[in-house]
């Protein structure tokens, strides 16, 4: 079975991922806000948007001056991303219902933010690259990413789940198909493969710091999971198919399933490449005793 991007399934999982906000996104994504060190007047572009938990700590932190371009496949995504910003009357926020790999903004930004959002890239170094080109010289990426052993078991549960039914129904199971976002989050899934691949995109100064977080899961809010996040481009279409997955899935998982998500937040400085030449000839200062 081919993994699909979740914005082309029906209503793009909007609802099942914000059932997971005040648990697992909105604190996360507090937190790579806060190292992104947003200024009143900034402009900011928000990676994979979502439903806005990035987006709008980000507008207020910039103020009426500044401004945030919110990014995301899913229209259903950004919809209650802007229903959010309308009810708190932030007026500084684009809504832009694209691939952010082919985003072109108009002026260059002061930061970047992406809250488990380089993970939904088709090529995510390419795409990261682009990206981090639209930044201003001094401009700062933070984003979050997934630590070690976070997702699991929740994650080989689902997919093995995914295969088992679908073979049982007689369709090919596609054993080695995942999400894009499965494999590109285990490339980043430690602070050092992190700073190493950020440095490899033309970053400076890059930090990572842990944040440890675990979250009993009811079985509701762990399908919520599955159907808001990236394993929904895996899940199989037909709803009664789908119906036999969620079954098999949540009884797998037990009533008293405690999710890992102990995360990653990285923050880093775009140097580009003659600014960090230029630095690197300027003499040392002197060591004085």
């Amino acid at each position: 079975m081919p993994a699909r991007h979740a914005a082309t399934l029906p209503e793009g999982g909007a609802e099942d991922y914000d059932r997971l906000a005040p648990a697992v996104w909105n604190p996360v994504s507090n937190a790579v806000v806060a190292a992104a060190d947003i200024l009143l007047g900034e402009r900011v572009l928000d990676v994979f948007a979502a439903t806005g938990t990035g987006t709008i700590p980000a507008a207020q932190l910039a103020g009426p001056d500044g401004h945030i371009d919110a990014v995301d496949r899913s229209s259903a995504m950004l919809d209650l991303a802007e229903a959010k910003a309308e009810a708190l009357g932030l007026g500084n926020v684009s809504f832009h219902r694209t691939d952010p790999a082919f985003w072109t903004p108009n002026a260059p930004y002061d930061a970047v933010v992406s809250c488990y959002g380089v993970f939904l890239l088709d090529d995510m170094d390419a795409g990261m690259d682009r990206i981090v080109r639209m930044l201003r010289p001094g401009g700062r990426v933070a984003l979050s990413a997934w630590d070690d052993g976070a997702l699991e078991p929740f994650g080989d549960l689902l997919l093995d789940t995914i295969r088992a039914t679908v073979a049982s129904d007689g369709t090919a199971a596609g054993s080695s198909a995942a999400p894009v976002f499965v494999e590109n989050r285990r490339r980043l899934a430690s602070g050092d493969r992190l700073q190493e691949w950020l440095l490899a995109r033309g970053l400076d100064d890059v930090r990572v710091e842990k944040l440890g977080l675990t979250v009993p899961l009811e079985p509701d809010h762990a399908w919520s999971l599955a159907l808001g996040s990236g394993y929904r481009g895996l899940l199989p279409d037909e709803p009664e198919l789908l119906q036999r997955v969620r079954e098999a899935f949540v009884e797998r998982l037990g009533e008293e399933f405690v999710l890992n998500a102990d995360s990653l937040i990285a923050v880093a400085s775009y140097a580009p490449a003659d600014q960090a030449r230029a630095r690197m000839d300027q003499p040392s200062a002197p060591n004085h005793p």
